[in-house]
């Protein structure tokens, strides 16, 4: 019989709704999850922390809540269907080209998210131990590849464990300056009325967006929950799985939420008008200057931990879209190599590694709706789904969500491509 984390899928069914027991459901959330604490939402929000204040809150706020349906939706794919969402995408693609042409943009998306993660830990290992940048993405990308390992020899809840362990340091290494530098509430409750200051904040909004809700975390979800409960399910035992995810799905966006708010307003309390604290170097220094060597050293920890755990999440992803797309697995080392190549490139000629970071958010952003409308579209079709069929009012909401992106996305090419 298929096994989950705590016993058998029909042991699972049986266990009771108490706090001890959900525990045994939850994991894959908290992994994806991940991907919402990545070196690029660091980039991003603490950008527009130090340049636009409290603006850009409601930005932050808005993303998480569209996460939390987002993920559920992915989470629940892979639990009805027993199959990815690239998975269930290849089946239905008639045309060999479309779904070639489609594996490409998610190729590409999943590529930006690499650059960001393995810049974000490579800038961690500068600031921590002065190496070289170049040398600190290799040793990233090589820390990545042997947690992969781990995952493919023993299995999904070894996995979990080593990224949630990666998350705790993430969340303690992102939020301890806000005690230290405590914000303005008068000021965050401003930041929450929606508005914008010219193109940069709209950039920076889309830089958010596409660091929050990342294609390749939910194209990851659905394939992290496949693997964690998989066989045929009963109606009682996918009803319970399902319950155990909201749970799961609902922990990891609050905790993303709570980590990435804190960034930006630390930036906004601490970092706002000092020079050159608009980029991780800049603001690790202006946070040593500040709030001293401890807090800033325990940034770059977290910094450290985020590239680790998210790099390793997003080559997951990578591979997981290959398989579902092409029916193809490339040996992991080949893999690995291949993602890490663009950000080796990127820090050996020397570009701006936080501008770099931010602009990859950018390119997540535009990656968005191609994952975001076909998980929208499959799971309100009755002859995927059957009885957990979305809602009315979900399916209007997941439209609602693809709609907004879709719209700052457009408005965010036309404002570049004006020069505004």
């Amino acid at each position: 019989m298929p096994k989950t984390a705590g016993g058998t899928v029909a042991d699972a069914a049986r266990l009771p709704t108490a706090p001890t027991r959900l525990i045994m459901l939850l994991g894959p959330a908290l992994v994806a999850g991940v991907a919402y604490l990545d070196p690029g939402n660091v980039a991003s929000n603490m950008t527009a922390g130090a340049r636009f204040g409290y603006l850009l809150v409601w930005v932050v706020l808005s993303g998480n809540l569209m996460a939390w349906l987002i993920q559920y939706l992915s989470a629940k794919l892979g639990i009805v269907t027993g199959q990815s969402l690239p998975e269930v995408l290849g089946t239905r693609f008639r045309h060999p080209f479309l779904r070639r042409l489609y594996w490409l943009q998610a190729e590409l998306v999943a590529m930006a998210t690499d650059l960001a993660e393995i810049i974000g830990g490579a800038v961690a290992l500068y600031l921590l131990f002065g190496l070289p940048l170049l040398l600190s993405g290799v040793i990233t990308g090589t820390v990545s590849m042997l947690v992969l390992t781990a995952q493919a020899r023993r299995g999904a809840k070894s996995f979990e464990q080593v990224i949630v362990a990666m998350l705790c340091v993430i969340t303690i290494g992102f939020t301890a300056g806000v005690f230290f530098a405590p914000p303005d509430p008068a000021s965050v409750l401003a930041g929450l009325v929606p508005r914008f200051e010219g193109s940069n904040s709209v950039l920076l909004a889309a830089s958010i967006l596409g660091a929050t809700i990342m294609p390749h975390a939910i194209y990851a979800h659905s394939a992290l929950a496949r693997d964690r409960f998989p066989g045929v399910h009963d109606q009682p035992t996918t009803r319970r799985l399902l319950w155990g995810t909201r749970w799961d799905v609902t922990l990891a966006m609050v905790l993303a939420g709570t980590v990435n708010v804190a960034l930006l307003v630390l930036a906004a309390s601490a970092l706002q008008g000092v020079p050159g604290t608009d980029s991780l170097p800049g603001a690790y220094n202006a946070l040593r200057t500040s709030l001293g060597p401890i807090v800033a050293t325990v940034f770059a920890v977290g910094l450290l931990a985020s590239g680790l755990a998210s790099t390793s999440v997003g080559a997951y992803a990578g591979a997981e879209i290959m398989h579902g797309l092409l029916h193809l697995r490339l040996p992991l080392l080949v893999r690995r190599i291949v993602t890490l190549i663009p950000a080796l490139i990127i820090l050996a000629i020397g570009l701006d590694p936080t501008e770099a970071l931010v602009l990859s958010q950018v390119v997540l952003s535009f990656g968005i709706p191609f994952a975001l409308v076909p998980l929208v579209w499959l799971t309100s079709r009755r002859e995927l789904l059957g009885e957990y069929t979305n809602r009315w009012f979900t399916t209007l909401a997941g439209c609602v969500a693809a709609l907004l992106l879709i719209t700052l996305n457009v408005v965010l090419l036309v404002l570049i491509t004006i020069g505004a």
